[in-house]
């Protein structure tokens, strides 16, 4: 259906113009109202129930429907059944709840839902490019239905959450992304565009799923594969040349590749290696609020060396280096544990980021170990004495008893960050670090757990979700035009959010502001990025001036909002 969203010149008011009416005006989540229509002009008489229903109305019966669906995974399909049919209503409804259904669309219930991909499919949101359309992809994107597009996310599904290679359900991923992006920091939802770059799976059970959705072969390696990767790139730049293109589950080599490969050919990063690495740097910078000192005093380990423990590690340093420390000084305050166990230099096979966090392969000659070439992680926190302990191993009670009793013996108020998602996959409950901690604990999680009561007091668990992140950046980036992301804009993502947690945070033993709070954040990382391209010259020096409060109002007035506007027919 043609449509149109115009600002009347006479008053400022926005409206949209339509060229049909009747049954396609409701066959169109972007225009269509529901019970909410008025009838005259449009063609509706008949067609809906003859009561109108306010907004309120429909967010009543919308939640109780929500409400009755009886597993998590029913809830989102019922909530992208909404989306496909009335997006003001979806997001409105997000919006009023969303504690509750930001889980639902997207960590944890979104795994599932990308498992089950094939078999829940609906209707078509996004693009889909496969390894067949090589020669043709630009051609491809023009066929997107987006018009010049602030936002795409893009996957290959090779590595979905914790879950690893789910093939083109990984689709499920980008479309959860864009629609926080959307809920989280008013990126209109027009002009985002989910991809799914399908050069095949190795997950045996979708390759012999009769129902599966994607291409039924082998993935593509190597130079071919690389070469997949570059053509859809340069269509882009070509097709799309004022988007942000964000990298999100790729394997970890994969990962790292693409960013440093692409990051100065268009304005682009990797959520999984920056936004986790923003967002669990805030987490800290909450909690020396909590215990004072300075970031420089902060030991950090790592339970997981993977893409997401690259970025963490890289921007801690990069925090510590902006306090004063010497690089030298900076990088010898992390350390990482991996399959291995601890990441020494001269280990066969090391790969080159850990090279650099990499501890003397002689430090451990003095520790008291019962097996010095299997050391467990409960014996590296005893003797390395961290203040800091971040999992991303996707290892269910990595986190045990002992290793959370061991950050207790040698700090007062240790941080743990437990980070790996879907909940399943949690190295620890918060429950547990609370219990094994004597309630000492500072805690944060990756995916959402309820109020802990632990010695007469209820802790609210404070969520290190990149949500947190991520769309304020993208919403920087689009509305500043911004031509490259930058590490310091990640850096100062993570003081922002740090800076939006309010003493009554601290005092329920948060280290993060509640998500009803996410749009103010999204809107201050916003401003914070700009202002960094500004200074870095990859923006306008002009979008932090202007009448009305300049940067902080324009900023305000691009965030898309939901609510319905007049509908005007045009010949």
């Amino acid at each position: 259906m043609d449509w149109t969203l115009r600002i009347d010149p006479t008053d400022d008011t926005r409206y949209i113009a339509v060229r049909s009416k009747g049954h396609a005006l409701i066959h169109e989540p972007r225009t269509n109202k529901g019970t909410a229509f008025t009838r005259d002009k449009l063609g509706l008489h008949g067609v809906l129930p003859p009561a109108i229903s306010t907004l309120d109305q429909q967010l009543e019966r919308t939640y109780e429907n929500f409400l009755a669906a009886p597993t998590p995974i029913a809830k989102h399909v019922n909530l992208i059944a909404l989306q496909d049919r009335n997006e003001v209503l979806f997001f409105r409804l997000l919006l009023a709840h969303i504690d509750e259904m930001m889980p639902i669309v997207y960590t944890p219930t979104v795994g599932e839902a990308c498992e089950r991909f094939s078999h829940l499919y609906r209707r078509p949101r996004g693009l889909y490019i496969g390894f067949d359309q090589r020669g043709h992809i630009a051609d491809v994107l023009r066929n997107s239905g987006v018009n010049d597009p602030s936002v795409i996310v893009v996957t290959d599904g090779e590595r979905i959450l914790g879950l690893g290679d789910q093939g083109a359900g990984g689709m499920g991923i980008p479309i959860g992304k864009l629609c926080l992006y959307t809920l989280c920091a008013g990126i209109p939802p027009t002009t985002t565009l989910p991809v799914m770059l399908d050069a095949g799976t190795e997950n045996e059970e979708r390759l012999a799923d009769p129902l599966y959705l994607g291409l039924r072969r082998r993935l593509v390696r190597g130079a071919e594969y690389q070469a997949f990767v570059d053509e859809f790139v340069e269509a882009v730049c070509t097709v799309c040349p004022g988007a942000l293109l964000q990298w999100e589950d790729f394997l970890k080599e994969n990962a790292i590749t693409q960013l440093e490969r692409f990051r100065d050919r268009l304005p682009s990063f990797n959520d999984d290696i920056q936004g986790t690495a923003a967002v669990a740097l805030a987490g800290m910078l909450g909690s020396l609020r909590i215990t004072g000192g300075s970031l420089r005093d902060q030991r950090l380990l790592l339970a997981g060396a993977g893409a997401s423990s690259q970025g963490i590690a890289q921007l801690f340093v990069a925090g510590l280096v902006d306090e004063g420390a010497t690089p030298a000084e900076a990088h010898a305050a992390v350390s990482m544990i991996d399959r291995g166990g601890l990441v020494v230099r001269g280990r066969a096979g090391l790969e080159g980021f850990k090279v650099d966090f990499a501890r003397a392969p002689d430090e451990s000659a003095g520790w008291k170990v019962r097996d010095r070439a299997h050391m467990t992680l409960e014996e590296i926190v005893d003797n390395l004495r961290p203040t800091i302990l971040v999992g991303t191993s996707t290892t269910r009670g990595l986190f045990d008893e002992g290793v959370v009793r061991a950050m207790a013996r040698h700090v007062a108020r240790p941080l743990i960050l437990p980070l790996s998602n879907p909940t399943s996959k949690c190295e620890c409950t918060p429950a547990e670090a609370l219990r094994w901690s004597e309630g000492r604990a500072i805690v944060a999680t990756g995916s959402p757990f309820a109020p802990v009561e632990h010695g007469g007091r209820v802790h609210r668990i404070g969520q290190c979700n990149n949500t947190f992140i991520f769309p304020g950046v993208g919403l920087g980036a689009w509305v500043g035009r911004v031509r490259r992301i930058s590490d310091a804009m990640f850096l100062d993502a993570a003081r922002t959010v740090a800076a939006a947690v309010t003493e009554e945070d601290l005092a329920a033993g948060s280290v993060f502001p509640p998500l009803s709070r996410i749009r103010d954040v999204s809107h201050a990382i916003a401003c914070a990025v700009i202002r960094r391209a500004v200074s870095e010259g990859q923006s306008r020096a002009d979008l932090l001036e202007g009448p009305g409060g300049g940067l902080e109002e324009r900023v305000r007035e691009a965030m898309w909002f939901p609510e319905y506007l007049p509908l005007r027919f045009e010949e």
